[in-house]
């Protein structure tokens, strides 16, 4: 393979093939990129190792990450951190990804990096197709103490290959999902999910709170690989 941005390099924190925990394609194989660095500080954040500027990491190119998912047998890409979208030049390696036509890529991001220049860089390159590229973006709710920092122009952004995630930690966190939902007409926008933080929030409850409230159209979710590997915080 050419080399392709050898001038760019991304501190890459682990790189490992398991499956998808979460997400429209929870329980497939995906090979996983974390990167290193987060702007927020969420009260439940499993990944805090990852977060400091100071964790051990490779520092990849381009070419190197591409060469990494060339190499996994899997076909979905998860680039996740920390937060992805904050490295520079990132935007060069999701072209390189998805210059493979059978290669799906899933950006987790944390609803507080602006995210339309990605949508325009996936739309230039992959136009509407469904099976290319999407965004998880959170929606900080008030138990994660950084509500505060979500930009609402991001869901303008997003469409049907796209999903809103919401961590519910306490019953506090309700009225906010249900007023987020509304105000940005969710339900026909993208994908809905609802996760509990593990071991602090009852999922039964959220099942209520969607019954009460007729959210039909949300799916509840739970975090695979935590029931699988309890306490294993890498590589899974």
């Amino acid at each position: 393979m050419p080399a392709l941005h050898e001038d760019i390099r991304f501190p890459v924190v682990e790189r490992f093939t398991s499956i998808n925990g979460e997400g429209t394609h929870a329980g497939r194989l995906a090979v996983f990129v974390r990167f290193r660095g987060c702007s927020l500080a969420c009260s439940y954040c499993d990944t805090v190792w990852a977060n400091r500027h100071d964790a051990p990491a490779e520092m990849l190119s381009v070419e190197d990450v591409v060469s990494f998912v060339e190499a996994s047998p899997a076909s979905c890409v998860t680039l996740t951190g920390g937060e992805p979208l904050l490295q520079d030049g990132i935007d060069r390696l999701l072209e390189a990804l998805m210059a493979d036509p059978d290669r799906y890529i899933e950006i987790e991001t944390n609803g507080a990096v602006p995210i339309a220049h990605f949508a325009a860089v996936r739309q230039r390159v992959v136009g509407d197709a469904p099976e290319r590229l999407s965004f998880t973006m959170d929606c900080k709710l008030p138990s994660s103490g950084m509500d505060g920092f979500m930009l609402p122009e991001n869901y303008d952004a997003l469409d049907a290959r796209d999903t809103v995630k919401f961590v519910i930690g306490d019953e506090s966190d309700f009225p906010v999902v249900r007023e987020t939902i509304d105000h940005h007409n969710l339900m026909e926008r993208c994908n809905v999910y609802l996760s509990p933080v593990f071991g602090q929030m009852d999922p039964a409850r959220i099942v209520t709170f969607m019954q009460e409230e007729g959210l039909d159209r949300a799916t509840l979710q739970l975090q695979l690989h935590k029931i699988l590997w309890p306490g294993v915080d890498k590589g899974v």
